[in-house]
């Protein structure tokens, strides 16, 4: 590959907003890390959303190239741990915040943020599931680590149709787990979330909503990528020692809760790191979901976009206009 290469670059204007354009880079000007990679394909994840656009202080320097997510190819190391040709991928670890992310040819990284890429995928593949179905994921290795068994009763998911929630009902079904989708677009959603084995489809509004402080019984446990209310009202429903995997805020970061349903009911709510999550715990979740995710499945959630898009398609995440999973191909 040429020494010079593209990148999606963000820079501030002298008002604070952000200005996103493809720009070409040289290995230069690349982070002095041990390991460069030739970089196959990035995602758009809602963090990327709030990154491009400039809706949230996300990066905390600038110039900043984006993208949260990326898998490719060693082409150089000075780690022992990888070779030329090793396939690779980096879910967080503060890209696109405080080091040059996915959204470009090539990237230099620290050696141990190196997740090798399962043989089951494809470079694609792995993006497909990206950071998204990676913190998917961990909240289902959260919910049985607890011990909560498929008879235990209906998980539910919310925020059902973005990228985290596909995922998350795909390995919730092939699990033998009964599943709950909630989502905003119930009839344009359902086709897939079923396909995807969501037994049950509710509209957010169910639970998008101010919550009593307990209310019935409904959820053995939940996935929950909303927040606010919804996070609230789940809470509020969840049965008798169940748990509650947090891992998003596309509702909003506020959670109007009391104590009760944790005293009362014994409930746990646990929160899902994926930015900064321990090696081990990457391995073992990459591991799995090469076990779990159905490839044929994982086809019907996911599409194909080129690094130009980028910056239309983080408003149209914001928006809650896309579906599934969006693979950025940097190349093309």
């Amino acid at each position: 590959m040429s020494a010079t290469f593209n990148a999606l670059v963000l820079d501030r204007n002298e008002d604070k907003s952000i200005r996103a354009a493809i720009k070409p880079r040289s290995l230069a000007e690349l982070p002095d890390e041990d390991v460069l990679v030739d970089v196959a394909y990035s995602t758009l994840n809602y963090k990327d959303g709030l990154a491009v656009t400039g809706s949230s202080p996300i990066a905390r320097k600038f110039p900043m190239v984006g993208g949260i997510d990326l898998a490719g190819v060693v082409a150089e190391s000075r780690d022992g741990r990888f070779k030329p040709g090793d396939r690779v991928l980096v879910n967080g670890y503060g890209l696109s915040e405080r080091f040059w992310g996915g959204y470009s040819q090539r990237q230099k990284l620290k050696a141990d943020w190196l997740v090798r890429v399962p043989d089951a995928f494809s470079l694609e593949e792995a993006m497909a599931i990206g950071t998204a179905g990676y913190t998917a994921m961990l909240c289902v290795q959260a919910i049985r680590d607890w011990g909560i068994k498929p008879d235990a009763g209906p998980v539910v998911v919310t925020g059902a149709a973005g990228g985290v929630g596909t995922v998350a009902i795909m390995l919730l079904a092939k699990l033998g787990y009964q599943v709950c989708a909630a989502t905003g677009r119930v009839e344009e959603a359902r086709p897939l979330l079923e396909r995807l084995g969501a037994s049950e489809i509710i509209a957010r509004s169910e639970l998008a909503r101010d919550p009593a402080a307990l209310e019935t019984e409904r959820w053995a446990a939940a996935v929950d990528t909303v927040g606010a209310n919804t996070l609230a009202s789940v809470i509020a429903q969840t049965r008798y020692e169940g748990l509650v995997a947090a891992c998003g805020l596309a509702g909003g970061a506020g959670l109007p809760t009391t104590v009760m349903p944790f005293i009362l009911r014994g409930v746990t709510l646990r929160g899902i790191d994926s930015v900064m999550a321990a090696l081990p715990r990457r391995q073992r979740a990459w591991d799995e979901l090469a076990q779990l995710v159905d490839r044929e499945l994982l086809r019907a959630i996911y599409r194909v976009e080129p690094l130009a898009r980028v910056p239309e398609l983080a408003k149209a995440i914001l928006a809650g206009q896309v579906q599934g999973r969006v693979v950025i191909d940097v190349n093309a």
